[in-house]
């Protein structure tokens, strides 16, 4: 396996239909928005789906979710030291990490755990190659909130019914995020991530909500449309991250203002001399 040489940068173009992309717990579950009004993703919530999806390859993951557990260590702690239980000095144990679990080398970690004993505690920290900011819409999204109601006493008996029948599940009409990010070259060189592993990310971003249903996102209501995927030909890039992201543009049709398919978007490509990003569809 090669180290990888070559910078990357890369966009998710995403559709939401009738889904609550990424519920905010501060504010009732409701899909998380900025202040103007925009839908948002927090890139925490789309690398646990990259997580998830590479856990789904076969890939060892580091933090995986409680119902995703695939090894049998209930904590991260049990995790870390039941695996990497023989190691010299904090870089052997940050080497040890990155060659066993993908998510590690690849968003990096902070390993900060007591010890029984003095001194024995893990305190190690990792810079991973792999940045993704938080997805935002095209344009301000419209959201619709629904009541629900339980069929069946939650509470003991059941001839009375609980006092939490009522509920309610929000919605984003329909909606087009962007997910941005890129792969660092030389991060990459400290934590041994590969070109293998570049095609891993990109083909976890393809198939990013297989296996991701639930009551918030119905099967067929997240849609990856396009991947945009560009490969500079050295190091630090032929242009900065910022100039590959704008080149790709995404913006509601000239007189559409109530969105319903990803047909009432424009999307359009201002290619950059010398780089022409892979273009993929989503599955």
């Amino acid at each position: 396996m090669s180290i990888l040489k070559n910078k990357i940068d890369f966009e998710v173009i995403v559709a939401v239909d009738h889904a609550n992309p990424n519920g905010d717990p501060l504010n009732g579950n409701r899909p998380r928005t900025t202040y103007a009004g925009n839908g948002e993703i927090s890139d925490v919530c789309i690398k646990r789906k990259i997580r998830n999806r590479l856990q789904d390859m076969g890939e060892n993951i580091f933090v995986q979710s409680n119902d995703r557990c695939d090894d049998g260590y209930d904590s991260l702690k049990k995790r870390a030291t039941s695996v990497i239980s023989d190691y010299k000095s904090s870089d052997e144990f940050a080497e040890k990490a990155c060659q066993q679990w993908i998510d590690v080398r690849s968003f990096g970690q902070v390993f900060a755990f007591k010890g029984k004993e003095k001194g024995e505690g893990v305190s190690v920290g990792v810079r991973g190659p792999v940045s993704i900011h938080q997805a935002l819409s095209v344009n301000p999204i419209d959201i619709n909130s629904m009541q629900i109601t339980k069929s069946v006493s939650g509470e003991e008996s059941g001839d009375k019914k609980g006092t939490d029948t009522m509920g309610t599940k929000h919605m984003v009409e329909y909606g087009v995020y962007v997910i941005k990010g890129s792969i660092n070259v030389q991060l990459a060189e400290k934590t041994g991530f590969t070109e293998e592993d570049a095609e891993k990310i990109k083909e976890s971003l393809r198939t990013l909500f297989i296996n991701d249903a639930s009551a918030a996102r119905p099967d067929g209501s997240m849609e990856v449309v396009k991947v945009y995927w560009w490969k500079h030909n050295n190091k630090i890039g032929q242009y900065s991250t910022a100039k590959v992201h704008r080149s790709l543009s995404v913006c509601l049709r000239e007189g559409v203002v109530y969105p319903q398919s990803i047909d009432d978007y424009q999307i359009e490509l201002h290619e950059l001399e010398g780089l022409t990003p892979e273009i993929i569809d989503g599955i």
